[in-house]
C-alpha cells in the first residue's frame, strides 16, 4: 500500500535540516521527516502551531479536489435510479468484480452462518446487542402534552419509521459490530422492516461473521450489494431491494457521498468519514494508553485523524517514542493515517488545550485526567465522550452499548451519533376547545392581515364562531 506523504515534501518545504520531532519533542510543530517511522504529521507546543496548520488539522471534510468523486456517484446513482436491478448487476460485475443472479441472501444461508459462527463469538455479539438494546431503550422518546394557554393543547408523538436500511461497510474487513449499531436500535424504536446491505466477498455474499450479526440483531433482509449502488438502491428502490425511508451506517468515501447526494429523497444519519480521534491528557496520564488509543484508531483507514493534546513537554516526548517504538499490525495503514492528519501537540496547563478540541469536534474523545468528570461539562462537540484511561474507545465500539455510529469531520458541532431518534418521526396535534377560539380571534386574524392573508383571518373568526 503506497503511504501519504508530508506537506514537508512539497517544493516550499524549506531548504534548512528538518529537526527530528522525536528528538526534539518542544520544537515548533511541523510536518514529520518520513512516513516510514510512527510519526505525527504535526509535533511540539501548541502555541507555535501556525494558523495555516490549525486549519489544516481542523478541516478534514470533503475537498473540492474530490470533484472526480462527486461525479462518479451522481452517475452510478443516475444508473440505479434509471436501471433498477440491471443497473446494479452491471455495476457490481464493474466494481465488485462479482456476478450475482439475485441480491437478496436466502433465510436459510443467514441462518447457517449464524449456526456455524463459534459459541465464543456468537456470546459476544448477543452480548454487545443486550447491551445496545438496553441502552437505546433507555433513550426512546416520549410523547408529551402541554397547555400552551387554557383550552389550547399541543401535543407531540414519536411514530416509527416504517422501513430503514442500515449499510454495513466491507471491503478491507468485516464489521459485524456496525450491523448491530444500525438494526438493533432501529427495532427497539419499532421499525418494522430493517434490511441489511453489505459488499459480496469471494463467495458472492457478504461475510458469514456480518450475516450472524443480522440474524442476532433482526434483521427483516440481507442484501449482497456494498458502494454508492448499494446507497441509490436503499433510496429509490428496485425490483429487488425495497426503498426504505432512512439509510444509516458508515462506509467508505464513495459510501458517504452517495448519501449526502440522496439526502433529498430519503433520511440518512449523520455524515461519516473516516476515524478520529483526540485526546486530552493531563501530566499524570499514561504514554501507553495514548499510544493504544491513537493506533487503534489509526488503523482504521489511511485517512483516519489521531490528535493528542498532551499537557507538558514531557508526557509529549513519551508519546512520540512511544509511537516510533509500537509495531502495529496494520502499520502501513497506520503510518499513512499518522503522516496525513494526525497530531501530538502540547500545552502548559490542560486547559489550554480546549478551544481546539472545541473547534476539532472530534468523533471520538478521550479525557485521560485525574478528574475526568470535571471536564465533561467543557465539552460541547464530540460524538461521543470517553470519561478516564479504562473507558477505551475500543469498549464503545463494541460492547458499552453506546452507539459508535457517529459524525465525523468536524460535524459533531452540529449532527449527534446514531440513536432511537433516528428512527422515527414525530407526529404533531393541536386541540382549541370553542373558548380558546374565541379568545384567540382577533390576535390571529390580526397577524394573518399584518401578512396580507385575508382568507387565514376569515378561518380565524369563522372558527371562532363569528364573522
Amino acid at each position: 500500500m503506497s503511504t501519504a506523504k508530508p506537506a514537508s515534501a512539497s517544493s516550499s518545504t524549506p531548504k534548512t535540516p528538518i529537526v527530528s520531532p522525536i528528538a526534539s519533542p518542544i520544537a515548533s510543530p511541523i510536518a514529520s521527516p518520513a512516513v516510514s517511522q510512527l510519526a505525527p504529521r504535526f509535533v511540539g507546543a501548541l502555541r507555535d502551531l501556525s494558523l495555516a496548520s490549525r486549519r489544516e488539522l481542523i478541516d478534514r471534510a470533503r475537498s473540492s479536489t474530490d470533484e472526480a468523486l462527486e461525479a462518479r456517484v451522481r452517475d452510478i446513482l443516475k444508473r440505479v435510479r434509471s436501471g433498477g436491478d440491471g443497473a446494479l448487476r452491471e455495476l457490481s460485475r464493474e466494481i465488485e468484480r462479482v456476478e450475482l443472479d439475485a441480491f437478496e441472501v436466502p433465510r436459510h444461508v443467514i441462518d447457517d452462518a449464524l449456526a456455524a459462527t463459534s459459541p465464543e463469538l456468537r456470546r459476544a455479539l448477543e452480548r454487545a446487542a443486550r447491551n445496545i438494546a438496553t441502552v437505546h431503550r433507555a433513550f426512546l422518546p416520549a410523547a408529551i402534552e402541554i397547555e400552551s394557554e387554557p383550552g389550547v393543547v399541543v401535543g407531540r408523538r414519536p411514530d416509527p419509521l416504517a422501513a430503514v436500511g442500515v449499510y454495513a461497510p466491507g471491503g478491507r474487513a468485516a464489521y459485524p459490530s456496525s450491523v448491530l449499531m444500525g438494526v438493533v436500535p432501529a427495532r427497539v424504536a419499532g421499525v418494522r422492516e430493517v434490511i441489511v446491505l453489505s459488499p459480496p466477498g469471494p463467495s458472492g455474499r457478504p461475510s458469514d461473521v456480518v450475516l450472524a450479526a443480522a440474524a442476532i440483531a433482526g434483521a427483516s433482509r440481507v442484501f449482497s450489494l456494498g458502494g454508492a449502488q448499494a446507497v441509490g438502491a436503499m433510496a429509490f428502490g428496485t425490483e429487488s431491494v425495497p426503498r426504505v425511508d432512512r439509510i444509516v451506517g458508515p462506509g467508505n468515501a464513495y459510501v458517504a457521498e452517495a448519501k449526502r447526494q440522496v439526502a433529498g429523497y430519503v433520511g440518512i444519519d449523520a455524515p461519516a468519514g473516516p476515524s478520529e480521534i483526540l485526546i486530552l491528557a493531563d501530566e499524570d496520564a499514561s504514554p501507553a494508553c495514548i499510544v493504544r488509543e491513537l493506533l487503534a484508531q489509526a488503523e482504521h483507514d489511511p485517512d483516519a485523524s489521531v490528535v493528542a493534546l498532551v499537557e507538558g513537554p514531557a508526557l509529549h516526548e513519551a508519546v512520540l517514542a512511544g509511537l516510533a517504538a509500537s509495531s502495529p499490525a496494520r502499520r502501513d495503514v497506520v503510518a499513512s493515517a499518522l503522516a496525513s492528519r494526525s497530531a501530538v501537540l502540547w500545552v502548559d496547563h490542560l486547559e489550554d488545550a480546549l478551544e481546539l478540541a472545541e473547534a476539532y469536534a472530534a468523533e471520538h474523545l478521550l479525557i485521560a485526567a485525574r478528574d475526568p468528570e470535571a471536564w465533561l461539562p467543557r465539552i460541547r462537540h464530540a460524538g461521543t465522550v470517553f470519561l478516564g484511561e479504562a473507558a477505551s474507545v475500543a469498549f464503545g465500539d463494541y460492547l458499552t452499548g453506546a452507539n459508535h455510529v457517529l459524525p465525523t469531520a468536524g460535524l459533531a458541532r452540529s449532527f449527534s451519533g446514531l440513536s432511537t431518534l433516528d428512527f422515527v418521526r414525530w407526529t404533531t396535534w393541536q386541540r382549541v376547545t370553542p373558548a380558546a377560539a374565541r379568545a384567540l380571534r382577533d390576535d390571529a386574524a390580526l397577524l394573518a392581515e399584518a401578512e396580507g392573508l385575508p382568507a387565514h383571518a376569515e378561518a380565524a373568526r369563522g372558527a371562532a364562531g363569528g364573522a
